[in-house]
């Protein structure tokens, strides 16, 4: 959350497996030459996607590797003595380089989405908080983000001593500036992961996963945090005595900032987060000055409109309007794929515009407020009709949390019986009743607007029941109820069946 608003939400499932970072032991089930890509059974209803692009330069080293370690040849991770294959061909073909029922060591790149298995990697690499470690490899590379020449050629030196032989470094961006104990603790962190795959791999069956990216709340601090961060709450014991010590591994000055919630009021009620969920993960979203968003998904693309609503009578000429319910727009957009995790191509339709400098403006806001984003995107201009396509990748399924509820008055069927007809029902109800049934000392409940209707006036509905069956028939105003619906009590307080109303 920022400023109390919701930022983004995840979701973890306690059973998910394949999630982006986990190692399986896999089996190459079909090469395509057609598509230069090998389909790959881990252990999920459909077989994983290994693309050629996705081998890694040293896929015969590893290749290699995981052979002797389950021929218990080799039994460590470490790669001192191991002599690297020669790299393959950057465009080559994967019949060449794969075997069909060869096992395979993979790393999961993105998450089964939809209707496709997962999305998988030969390059292999173990993220730190600072570091990445990349096996077989030999290069240290640095983040494009640390711009500062004298600490580029700090961290390259620093890294080039301090890596084991054959290892590769890819250095985060959030390793600016940190001194040299804190990057040698998180390479010797990755570096134990990887000899804990190493010794699980050794007794591996096919589609076992050989290593666990962490939980999804610890992944999350790995990667995001940073100063700014102000507190970090937690609802359970368990998960807070993990985060804590898992913060007090990666940033001890940040331990402080963890608490644990244990008020009368559930965490996302007493943070304001229930409602902002029910109100943000609809099909419209309401902006500040009173425009909105329609927001549909489809299999192939996200479509998303920007509707004005009565912003328009604010503004002194349609371009004034429409620029100013674009900006707002464009900065929910932005959070809300963040939010909701939209990927693949989302096309949005703004308001029309006519000066080319405003639709220039509204694709930097659109750049701008999508700085933040940990997703790789890509923006392209306003076309002719106003339209404007994002990219977004994504490497999980989106967040889509269902907020509509069931309709009290239909259950569900979207049709509900003619409000005319209804004072007939229960007319029809009532003297069958009372005449068949022979019931007395009966209630009805219904809606206020119907109890209304039967006890206003001096001689109302009420009191003509009374002289038509001699009875009193007691009415109750139940507001749960559709202005359709109603029931039927017996003196007892027992429902009395209608196979009409509620």
């Amino acid at each position: 959350m920022q400023n109390k608003r919701l930022l983004e939400y995840h979701e973890e499932e306690l059973d998910s497996s394949f999630t982006v970072g986990d190692l399986y032991l896999g089996t190459v089930k079909k090469l395509s030459s057609g598509l230069n890509a090998a389909f790959v059974d881990v252990g999920h209803e459909k077989d994983g996607f290994l693309h050629y692009q996705d081998l890694g330069p040293n896929i015969n080293s590893l290749n290699k590797f995981v052979k002797d370690v389950i021929a218990k040849r080799v039994t460590t991770g470490r790669l001192n003595s191991t002599q690297l294959e020669p790299v393959i061909e950057k465009i080559g073909k994967i019949d060449k380089v794969l075997t069909k029922n060869a096992p395979i060591l993979v790393q999961v790149v993105k998450e089964p989405i939809s209707t496709k298995g997962p999305r998988l990697s030969c390059d292999i690499s173990i993220a730190g908080r600072y570091l990445v470690l990349v096996p077989f490899s030999d290069g240290v590379n640095l983040s494009k983000k640390i711009t500062d020449r004298a600490e580029r050629s700090r961290l390259l030196r620093l890294m080039s001593s301090l890596k084991p032989q054959n290892f590769g470094v890819i250095v985060r961006t959030v390793a600016q500036d940190k001194d040299v104990e804190e990057l040698d603790r998180d390479l010797q962190h990755s570096l134990a992961k990887w000899e804990q795959a190493v010794k699980t791999l050794a007794d591996a069956k096919p589609r076992d996963r050989v290593l666990g990216e962490m939980n999804r709340a610890s992944s999350i601090l790995r990667d995001m945090l940073n100063e700014t961060f102000e507190s970090i709450t937690v609802d359970t014991r368990e998960s807070f005595d993990e985060i804590r010590e898992y913060i007090h591994t990666i940033a001890p000055d940040k331990e402080k900032i963890v608490k644990l919630h244990n008020g009368k009021a559930k965490v996302f009620e007493a943070l304001g987060l229930e409602k902002q969920l029910k109100s943000l993960f609809g099909r419209s979203v309401s902006l500040p000055g009173g425009g909105y968003l329609i927001i549909e998904h489809t299999e192939a693309l996200h479509v998303i409109d920007v509707n004005s609503g009565n912003k328009s009578n604010s503004e002194e000429d349609q371009e004034a309007t429409a620029i100013s319910v674009n900006r707002e727009a464009a900065k929910e957009i932005a959070r809300q794929l963040r939010l909701r995790d939209m990927g693949g191509i989302i096309v949005v339709d703004f308001i029309d515009m006519k000066k080319a400098e405003n639709k220039k403006l509204l694709q930097d806001i659109m750049r701008d407020e999508m700085k933040t984003d940990r997703s790789k995107f890509t923006i392209l201009p306003l076309t002719k009709f106003g339209l404007m396509q994002i990219t977004r990748q994504r490497v999980r399924p989106e967040m889509n949390i269902v907020t509509r509820e069931v309709c009290p008055t239909c259950g569900g069927t979207g049709t509900i019986q003619a409000s005319v007809l209804v004072t007939d029902v229960i007319e029809n109800n009532l003297d069958y009743i009372l005449t068949k049934q022979n019931e007395r000392g009966i209630s009805i409940a219904m809606h206020p607007f119907l109890y209304a209707y039967y006890t206003k006036g001096l001689y109302s509905k009420q009191i003509q029941w009374y002289m038509k069956y001699k009875s009193w028939i007691k009415l109750v105003k139940d507001s749960s109820l559709g202005i359709v619906n109603f029931k039927f009590f017996n003196k007892s307080g027992e429902e009395i069946e209608t196979g009409s109303g509620a």
